[in-house]
């Protein structure tokens, strides 16, 4: 764990699985949700030349945010912390998109504007991919559902 700019960050790692003590925000009373993982994307980079060709070095990471993570304890168990913990395994899938686009990208002199856009596409593509496995998993609560969303992020993880 580690803290940056005043934020606590847990940097994803497959070793790393959640449990309810690392959810330390306060469950927002009007809120219908069980509980809300909060993550994201973070990244740097920076260019070099090399024989006149302009070259990338970048780092690319999914983290988890504890204190702006919660649950409500009577109305969790088991089946939502592994849908909370896939939430966050999904946005190590889109850190790993993110990877592969800046791998194969050629950069112009624009490259700033070039990474902030791919950035801003992943972020959009991985809401709307977190956004469809909360529906159709009705939010954990179509077991068979969320089964085969586990089995298909896990496979996924482990290419």
């Amino acid at each position: 764990m580690l803290t940056v700019h005043g934020q606590e960050e847990v940097k994803w790692s497959s070793d790393f699985r959640f449990t309810w003590e690392d959810f330390k925000g306060k469950a927002p009373v009007t809120s219908s949700a069980a509980a809300t993982t909060a993550s994201g994307l973070s990244y740097n980079f920076s260019t070099y030349y090399e024989h006149d060709k302009m070259k990338i070095k970048y780092n690319v990471y999914a983290y988890f945010y504890p204190t702006k993570s919660w649950y409500k304890p009577k109305i969790c168990n088991d089946v939502t912390l592994l849908h909370e913990q896939l939430h966050f395994d999904i946005t190590e899938l889109y850190a790993r998109k993110f990877r592969e686009q800046l791998a194969n990208t050629t950069f112009t002199d624009n490259v700033k504007e070039e990474v902030r856009r791919i950035y801003k596409a992943t972020l959009r593509q991985l809401n709307d991919f977190q956004n469809k496995y909360d529906s159709e998993t009705n939010y954990s609560r179509n077991l068979p559902v969320q089964e085969r969303w586990a089995k298909e992020i896990g496979e996924a993880l482990n290419k």
